[in-house]
């Protein structure tokens, strides 16, 4: 099994272009369910779950085909399959996406429970009870949830106990064939909601809100092809400007959109880095010692979930300065603090906050990953660390980061696969 291996120490310099979202183009790929019509995505990364994604789409009936980062949908020569089996799903959370696009077109879909990373229980029940007010009848056995309509989805009104983004997406790509108008109250906000809704828009549907608190979809009888680039990814964004942080170095970001990062940028212009941007590019540069920022993890435009285990590594980097972490969004994401005390690291948890005693330095230490934003932050601590790092368990990273290696040996870092 591949593993990564990393002599730390290096600063780094330099200039690399962010690669497209994977949580936009997720699914987007699946909205490619609701027409035969042909599309064309580019920008797209080059990762295991968008691989997934296009195996998946594939089995279900959709003729997909990737040609470097873009891709294009053909119309299907096969009937739908309306079985999502457990073998494809359990690799993927988004996987639980097809049960729109499958149950407005063809009113009826039979799913695995989904699986992807092992940072808390996820539930689906927000998804489930949303398509029963439309309409919907669910059952659940042998590990299956089996979902039928006996006509349209309905158009209902929608409040979400949680702005959960799935369900949000998942409602928006049922609601856009359903009969009438859904409103979706207390919905998801982030810039994936809105790259989704402007596909689904340019397909034919009619979405409104999309971005704010209540998205209001019209039902339309029939959608068509698009052409469309998926926005930049702004988890890989902040975690290259943390590693700009972490090694006192300077990287210049390029294809990134900075106001999807402004809580990001905001807490690192606190803590002292200094950034400075234009419509399509951040530079980042480490000038003196930085202080500590204490964050709690939130919905967007709250600081990101996906953020926190890189933003652990650089406040542990901050000597003799002590700083909090709580986290508010799963209540398992704390797997990467042992690893990080093997570097040396000084965290005390407790419950769902940590506490944090910067250190002087890391030291290079066997590692492992076990999800994927943990194993961004092992890769950020073997990159500051004093000697060598393994690590282990690499295919994690390889679901949400594009080009990893070859990116951070463009901007100095000496790192390879082994």
């Amino acid at each position: 099994m591949e593993k990564i291996l990393i002599n730390g120490g290096k600063k780094l310099k330099g200039k690399i272009n962010i690669s497209g979202s994977k949580n936009s183009t997720l699914p987007i790929l699946f909205a490619t369910l609701l027409t035969d019509d042909q599309a064309t995505i580019t920008n797209i990364p080059s990762l295991t779950d968008v691989d997934t994604t296009i195996m998946f789409l594939n089995f279900i009936g959709k003729n997909i085909i990737k040609r470097g980062n873009t891709i294009k949908t053909y119309p299907s020569v096969n009937k739908y399959k309306h079985i999502a089996p457990y073998d494809l799903v359990r690799k993927m959370r988004a996987s639980i996406l097809v049960m729109g696009p499958l149950l407005s077109r063809f009113r009826k879909v039979c799913i695995s429970l989904p699986g992807g990373c092992t940072i808390g229980a996820r539930p689906i029940d927000i998804h489930l009870n949303a398509f029963q007010k439309m309409g919907a009848k669910i059952t659940t056995e042998n590990g299956y949830v089996k979902t039928f309509v006996r006509n349209r989805l309905k158009g209902t009104m929608i409040n979400f106990k949680f702005p959960s983004v799935g369900a949000t997406e998942n409602v928006m790509l049922s609601a856009v064939l359903a009969n009438g108008d859904t409103i979706i109250s207390n919905a998801a906000t982030e810039p994936e909601i809105e790259d989704l809704a402007n596909v689904l828009n340019k397909m034919g549907s009619k979405i409104i809100g999309a971005g704010t608190k209540k998205i209001i979809i019209k039902g339309v009888n029939k959608l068509h092809g698009f052409d469309h680039a998926v926005i930049p990814d702004r988890i890989e964004a902040a975690t290259y400007i943390i590693a700009a942080a972490i090694t006192k170095g300077e990287i210049t970001l390029q294809k990134v959109l900075p106001q999807h990062l402004r809580i990001i940028i905001d807490k690192l212009k606190k803590c002292g880095l200094y950034i400075t941007e234009t419509e399509n590019t951040i530079f980042a540069k480490w000038i003196k010692e930085l202080n500590p920022q204490n964050i709690k993890t939130e919905v967007y435009p709250g600081f990101p979930t996906d953020v926190q285990a890189q933003w652990m590594v650089l406040m542990c980097l901050l000597k003799g300065k002590t700083s909090i972490i709580e986290e508010n969004i799963f209540e398992n994401r704390f797997m990467h603090v042992a690893e990080l005390q093997r570097f040396g690291a000084d965290i005390i948890i407790n419950g769902k906050t940590v506490k944090i005693n910067g250190v002087e330095k890391f030291s290079g230490a066997p590692v492992m990953v076990s999800d994927l934003r943990a194993g961004a932050a092992l890769v950020l601590a073997g990159l500051a660390a004093e000697g060598q790092t393994i690590i282990s368990r690499i295919y994690h990273l390889k679901r949400g980061y594009d080009m990893l290696e070859k990116k951070l040996k463009q901007l100095g870092a000496d790192i390879r696969k082994i």
